[in-house]
C-alpha cells in the first residue's frame, strides 16, 4: 500500500460517513470522508510548514475526538512516524516518550498542555507544540502524499511496561494495511457498519481498530470522548445503531456487573481482546445480547494474530486459533508465532536492530490448545506459581474470586513461603457495601475451593482500594509480587 491517506482515505466517496463524534459537552456531529480527507491534508501541510518531514516522529496526546484522528492521518500522508499517546500519562511518561523519540512536533489537546509543559520543562532540548483543536491548523495548502514501501516506519507504540520501562515498538507502513485480515475475519466490520472499539488513544488497540480497520472495509468509526460509565455506554449503543461493539475485557466485566447488558437490535458483533473473559461474564453477555464475546489475541510487537472467528461458534474461554494464513504454535507451553505470515509484525524495537522476520518470535504468554485447535491463554511465563510442586495458573483462581458477589476485581501473584517455596497471594478489590477482614477472605477461599482444585485457593488474600495497572489498563503483577515479597 503506497500511502494510506490516499488509498483508504482520498479514494473513499467523499459523502460518506467517516466518524461520529460524540464530544464531552454532549454534542454530536457526523464528519464524512471528504472532511476528513481534506482536514488531514491542510493539517499535514500546517506540520510541513513546521518542519517535519518524512520519517520524523510526530507525537500526539489527544483524547478519542477528531483531531487524534486527523493528526494520525496527516502524518501517513507525509511518512511521518506518529506515536500516539493516552491521556492517562503523566509527566514522567511523557518525558520517558520524549527523550526515546525526539519527536519534531507535539501534537496536543489543550486540556493536556499543563501535563506536557511539566515534561517538557526537564529535557534538554526543545520540542515544537501544536495546539488542537485550533481550526488555524487546517487553513494551510493541502499536502502531497509520498509514496511509501511497506516497510517503512509508520507507527511507534510504547508496550504496557508490566514489568520495567516500556519499550518504544516501530511499526512499518505494512501494519496500516494489514489490519485488513483481522478486520475481516475477527473484528469482522462490514461496509455500512458503525464499529465502537472503545480503547483510548495510545493503546496498540486503539491505533488499529478505532479507525484504521473500520475503514479498511468501508465501515465507519464512532469516537466518544467521556469517560467509562457503564450505564451511558449500553445506551450509546442503542442509540447511535452500533454494529459492532470492541471493548476491554474488563469493560464488558464491569458493565455485566454493574450495568446488566441487554439486548441492542443493530448490534451485530462483540470482540474483546487484552485479558481472557471470564466465564460467568461470557454467559451475562450472551444471555442479555444473543451475541457471544469473540476473544481475540495479540501483542504490541505482532498485532492482532488469534481470534474467534466470525460466523463461527465462540469457544469460550478461548482466545481462538490464529487468523486464516498466520502460523502459531505452542513450544514447552509458550505460544510462539512465525513473523513471515503476520502481516502486521513490527519493525522492531526503536534503536535496537530490525527484528529478523525469519526468527520465531517467542510471546511468551502460556497457553494451552485443545483437540480442535483453540488456544486458552493461562498467564505470562513470570506469572505461573510454583507452589508444593504445583504448576499454577492466575488466571483460574481470579476467575474463582470474581464469581463472589463481594468481588469487583482480584489479581493473583506468588508469594514467597519458607515451606512450599510459594503460595498464592490474592489482591482483592471489593465492591461497594462490602468490608475486608479475616471472616471475609476466608470466606473467599472457601469460594476458590468450591469452584476450582483446593490446591489453587489463595492461602494469602489482601484487601486494596484498587489494584495497580498500567496506562493500557493492565494489572502490574510485578509490582504487587515485589509489595508482597516481604509480607
Amino acid at each position: 500500500m503506497p500511502n494510506f491517506a490516499v488509498d483508504v482515505v482520498d479514494a473513499a466517496d467523499p459523502a460518506r460517513q467517516a466518524l461520529v463524534e460524540l464530544a464531552r459537552d454532549g454534542s454530536r456531529r457526523v464528519w464524512s470522508f471528504g472532511e476528513v480527507a481534506d482536514r488531514a491534508a491542510r493539517l499535514a501541510g500546517t506540520l510541513a510548514a513546521r518542519g517535519v518531514a518524512r520519517g520524523d516522529v510526530v507525537l500526539t496526546l489527544v483524547g478519542n475526538r477528531p483531531e487524534w484522528v486527523l493528526a494520525m492521518t496527516a502524518c501517513f500522508r507525509l511518512g511521518a512516524v506518529v506515536l500516539p499517546c493516552t491521556e492517562q500519562l503523566r509527566a514522567k511518561d511523557l518525558r520517558l516518550r520524549l527523550e526515546a523519540t525526539r519527536p519534531a512536533l507535539v501534537v496536543c489537546d489543550v486540556r493536556n498542555r499543563a501535563v506536557l509543559d511539566e515534561a517538557l520543562a526537564e529535557l534538554p532540548f526543545a520540542v515544537d507544540v501544536l495546539d488542537v483543536p485550533d481550526e488555524d491548523v487546517y487553513r494551510a495548502a493541502p499536502a502531497p502524499a509520498v509514496d511509501l514501501a511497506p516497510g517503512d516506519p509508520a507507527l511507534l507504540t510504547f508496550t504496557s511496561g508490566t514489568s520495567g520501562e516500556p519499550k518504544a515498538v516501530l511499526h512499518g507502513q505494512r501494519y496500516l494495511g494489514g489490519q485488513a485480515l483481522q478486520a475481516e475475519h475477527w473484528l469482522d466490520a462490514r461496509p455500512g457498519d458503525l464499529v465502537w472499539c472503545t480503547a483510548a488513544s495510545g493503546w496498540s488497540k486503539s491505533a488499529r481498530n478505532v479507525f484504521l480497520a473500520p475503514w479498511l472495509r468501508g465501515a465507519s468509526a464512532l469516537l466518544h470522548d467521556a469517560r467509562f460509565d457503564p450505564d451511558e455506554r449500553l445506551e450509546v449503543l442503542d442509540r447511535e445503531d452500533v454494529a459492532v461493539l470492541c471493548m476491554a475485557p474488563t469493560e464488558y466485566r464491569v458493565v455485566a456487573k454493574r450495568a446488566r447488558p441487554r439486548h441492542v437490535p443493530g448490534l451485530r458483533g462483540l470482540v474483546a481482546a487484552g485479558e481472557a473473559l471470564n466465564p460467568e461474564v461470557l454467559r451475562a453477555w450472551e444471555e442479555a445480547t444473543r451475541l457471544q464475546v469473540r476473544d481475540g489475541y495479540g501483542q504490541t510487537e505482532t498485532g492482532q494474530v488469534t481470534g474467534n472467528l466470525a460466523g463461527e461458534r465462540a469457544r469460550p474461554g478461548s482466545m481462538g486459533r490464529p487468523l486464516p494464513g498466520v502460523r502459531a504454535w505452542v513450544a514447552d507451553g509458550e505460544l510462539v508465532v512465525d513473523p513471515q505470515t503476520v502481516p502486521t509484525f513490527f519493525l522492531g524495537y526503536l534503536g535496537d536492530d530490525p527484528w529478523p522476520r525469519d526468527r520465531p518470535w517467542h510471546t511468551g504468554d502460556r497457553v494451552v490448545q485443545d483437540d480442535d485447535g483453540f488456544l486458552h491463554f493461562e498467564g505470562r511465563t513470570d506469572d505461573v506459581i510454583i507452589s508444593a510442586g504445583y504448576r499454577i495458573g492466575p488466571f483460574e483462581v481470579e476467575s474463582a474470586l470474581v464469581s463472589h458477589p463481594a468481588v469487583a476485581e482480584a489479581a493473583v501473584v506468588a508469594a514467597p513461603d519458607e515451606e512450599r517455596g510459594a503460595v498464592v497471594r490474592a489482591v482483592v478489590v471489593l465492591r461497594e457495601g462490602h468490608e475486608g477482614g479475616d471472616a471475609l477472605a476466608r470466606e473467599l477461599q472457601d469460594h476458590v475451593k468450591d469452584q476450582t482444585a483446593p490446591y489453587k485457593y489463595p492461602r494469602r488474600v489482601d484487601f486494596a482500594a484498587e489494584l495497580p495497572k498500567t496506562s493500557s489498563g493492565k494489572v502490574r503483577r510485578a509490582l504487587l509480587r515485589e509489595q508482597g515479597s516481604g509480607a
